[in-house]
């Protein structure tokens, strides 16, 4: 199943300081600058491990970001719970059929993951989706929240909605997390429609907190 895509920074990064700040006003990409003023949804950002739960109509299968990438053996066991049981599995049958080519993508995110791991889940480890993939379909948001629902996990929480500016300053002044009282690690920003370029890449972005906080 395929890896999740890269998510370029709406900015693009300074050389003249090993791309440690952004060159704000220069976007990464010409479509950001074209739909900078139009209406985004802006979802929470989550300091974890990238995390693919596969179906492939008889069975589900674990992947990080990428293929090679390994997964701490104590967030496999929450996965297991979540995903591996029949009574799981039994839902992707119900929810998408036999034919397969579900992937299902999220954070792993918790204690012992990243730095600040224990922010989110001091006692432990969790799984929270982000998006959903049939095929060659991405589900919308509505259709995200519904497989979450069947699955009685967490989906990324939509923080608000507005233009890119206004995504951007809102991480700028710290944006708090809606896990605790610490600040978010960014925003992911899409447009109110998905939308796709002519390369057939979604438009979608991000602006992290540490890219104003580091200066």
């Amino acid at each position: 199943m395929k890896e999740y895509h890269k998510i370029q920074t709406v900015f693009l990064r300074n050389p003249d300081d090993k791309y440690r700040t952004l060159l704000e006003g220069t976007y990464s990409k010409p479509e950001f600058e074209y739909l900078k003023d139009n209406p985004w949804v802006f979802t929470e950002k989550v300091d974890g491990t990238n995390i693919r739960v596969m179906w492939d109509g008889e069975v589900v299968v674990f992947g990080g970001k990428t293929d090679n990438a390994q997964i701490p053996s104590f967030l496999v066991a929450r996965l297991n719970d979540l995903f591996y049981k029949i009574t799981k599995r039994k839902i992707f049958g119900d929810a998408f059929g036999n034919d397969g080519g579900v992937c299902l993508y999220g954070e792993g995110y918790g204690a012992k993951i990243q730095k600040g791991g224990g922010n989110y889940k001091p006692d432990g480890q969790d799984f929270v989706l982000f998006d959903v993939r049939v095929g060659d379909f991405w589900l919308r948001r509505e259709d995200v929240e519904d497989v979450a629902s069947k699955f009685g996990i967490g989906v990324v929480p939509v923080v608000g909605e507005g233009t890119l500016e206004e995504a951007i300053e809102l991480v700028r002044g710290g944006l708090g997390s809606t896990w605790g009282s610490f600040a978010a690690e960014g925003l992911v920003m899409r447009p109110k429609t998905q939308l796709f370029n002519r390369m057939g890449e979604r438009v979608i972005t991000k602006i992290k907190h540490r890219d104003f906080a580091e200066r």
